[in-house]
This record gives structure tokens, C-alpha cells and sequence, in this order.
């Protein structure tokens, strides 16, 4: 652990006055250090990324030495559902974690992807290799990969353009009344608890659109198309308007009727331009039979498979 401690000389931002006075360290990983608790603000924890820090305030900033990861390539089954010498699209089954993080630095997708191929894009490092996108352990559903640098950094641009048409579908509480709709909410980490994300003024720019597939009398079935792609952006979408997912354990109902381990939510659908022949390409995927099973119990509760 390396530990600084700053001395302010101007009314500013607090993250870019520590960007501006450490060799070495990034505003977005000066955003990181705060987020996690790490920097004190005169002896108090300061977790506000704007927060401004006035002269004479002193600051004392942690900076957790650096994890050494050999991730290592395990012979684990990829259900790919297409690839050539840029790109693959893969299906993530619910339960498998997308890249080696704490708690989960075997078993995962990129654990598998290392084995079947040693043609990866290596932008976003060790941890990562060939990962544009993730979605949660919980979700299923499709993802693209990048084989190559140059196929990443083009992925990378579109997911940014908010180009790249990414469908899910979900099983929601409570009865949706409209026929569609759109959420624009900013996210950004909850400042109640640092392990989840939440709507907040100051957040990021995040847009959902949804649409209703088969309304219950408790629960809704739902289509929703990404136009952002922030962390846990439709369950924390949907939780905001009061239809959390059924199945969530971090932001849904406490003790619903019926319960599922994870959330119910499939990365249905994936569309984008190839990186190199600018074809458009779109994928398709079924939806897992846990949906199916889910909407029975749904039926059986309700007294029938109509819709209310």
C-alpha cells in the first residue's frame, strides 16, 4: 500500500487536483481510489467524485498495491455462435462469470475463451483478453468477443455510438400498463452501498427502452432494448420504476410469491457492423427453458394462462 498526502492550494475538483499532483495515476483511477473509500479529505472518507476540496484542506490518498493475476486457461465447453479470423459470438449460460475478478479467478468465460483460442485482443489486458462487453453471472445470453485489437477498438467505438442493438428479455414484477416505454435515468454506484449501481443526478447517461411481451397480474414479461450499457443498467432501470426483476437478490423484492436464484433476464438478441467487411450482422438466441418454467409457476399462482 502506498500512501500520499496533498496539500490543497486552490479551490477545485477533487479528483483532477490528485490526478494533477501524483505522477502516474489517472483521474479515472483517482475515481476508482474514491469510489472504494480510499481517499480522506481532512480525516474524513470522501466517496463524492465531484466533491470540491478547498485551499489549505489536506488529502491523504491509499493506493492498494497493484494485483499480480496469472490467469490461466482452462478447458471448459464455449457454445459459440459464430467466428471468423476478427471476432466470435459467444453464448454465456447463467452461473458463469465473464472474466476473473475476486472470489471468481477460475471457471470463468475467459478462463475457457483462453484455451479454445491464443488469437485474443489484448486492449483490455491480462484479466480480459478478447472482452468488448459483459453481462452479469446471472444473465444469459450473447456476447462478442474480439480476436484481434483492431476488431475491439471498432466494437469498442459502436458500443459508444450506442450503434450496437442489444435486446433482452425479462420477467418483471408487477403489471406493466403501457404497451412500451423508454427510461432515461442517469446511473452511477449507489453512495449507500458501494457493491450496487443506482439512479442518481450525477450519474452517467443511461436509456432503456421497453416493451411488453405477455402482461400477469403480478408480473410482466418484458422486451428491452439497451441504447447505454451501464452496470446492472435493466435491473436497476426496471427496480427504479418499480418493476424490479424477478429473481434479483441485490434490487428486487425481499420475499416474493415466487423465487428464482438469479435474476430472470436472457441477452436475447445481438446486432452490429463487422469490424473489417462492414456487413451488418445480427444474432439471434433462444430463450433458456428457465423462462418457460418460471412463466408456468407464474400461471399456476395466478389461476390460468390468460392474461390480465
Amino acid at each position: 500500500m502506498k500512501t500520499h498526502q496533498l496539500t490543497v492550494t486552490s479551490l477545485q475538483r477533487m479528483d483532477a487536483f490528485i490526478a494533477q499532483n501524483i505522477e502516474g495515476l489517472s483521474r479515472s483511477h483517482v475515481q476508482k481510489l474514491i469510489e472504494t473509500g480510499e481517499v480522506k479529505v481532512n480525516g474524513q472518507v470522501i466517496q463524492i467524485k465531484k466533491h470540491k476540496v478547498m485551499p489549505e484542506d489536506v488529502i491523504d490518498i491509499n493506493i492498494p498495491e497493484a494485483e499480480l493475476l496469472n490467469v490461466e486457461a482452462e478447458d471448459i465447453p464455449i457454445d459459440i455462435i459464430y467466428e471468423d479470423d476478427h471476432l466470435m459470438v459467444v453464448y454465456k449460460p447463467v452461473g458463469m462469470v465473464v472474466h476473473p475478478a475476486p472470489g471468481n479467478y477460475t471457471g470463468t468465460l475467459v478462463n475457457a475463451l483462453m484455451f479454445y483460442s491464443d488469437k485474443l485482443s489484448e486492449i483490455n489486458g491480462v484479466k480480459r483478453p478478447g472482452i468488448v462487453h459483459r453481462i452479469d453471472k446471472d444473465t444469459s445470453g450473447l456476447l462478442m468477443v474480439a480476436k484481434t485489437d483492431l476488431a475491439h477498438q471498432h466494437l469498442a467505438a459502436q458500443l459508444k455510438a450506442h450503434t450496437i442493438e442489444r435486446t433482452y428479455v425479462a420477467i418483471v414484477h408487477g403489471r406493466i400498463n403501457e404497451e412500451k416505454g423508454t427510461i432515461n435515468a442517469p446511473i452511477a454506484r449507489s453512495s449507500k452501498d458501494r457493491l450496487k449501481m443506482a439512479v442518481t443526478n450525477d450519474g452517467k447517461e443511461a436509456i432503456t427502452h421497453f416493451e411488453v411481451i405477455k402482461r400477469f397480474r403480478d408480473y410482466t414479461y418484458v422486451s428491452c432494448q439497451l441504447e447505454t450499457g451501464r452496470t446492472h443498467q435493466i435491473r436497476v432501470h426496471m427496480s427504479y420504476i418499480k418493476h424490479p426483476l424477478l429473481g434479483d437478490m441485490t434490487y428486487g423484492i425481499k420475499s416474493p410469491k415466487i423465487k428464482n436464484d438469479g435474476q430472470l433476464l436472457h441477452a436475447k438478441s445481438l446486432g452490429f457492423i463487422h469490424p473489417v467487411t462492414e456487413e451488418a450482422m445480427f444474432f439471434d438466441s433462444e430463450v433458456p427453458d428457465i423462462f418457460e418454467v418460471m412463466l408456468k409457476k407464474i400461471r399456476g399462482v395466478e389461476g390460468g394462462d390468460h392474461e390480465f
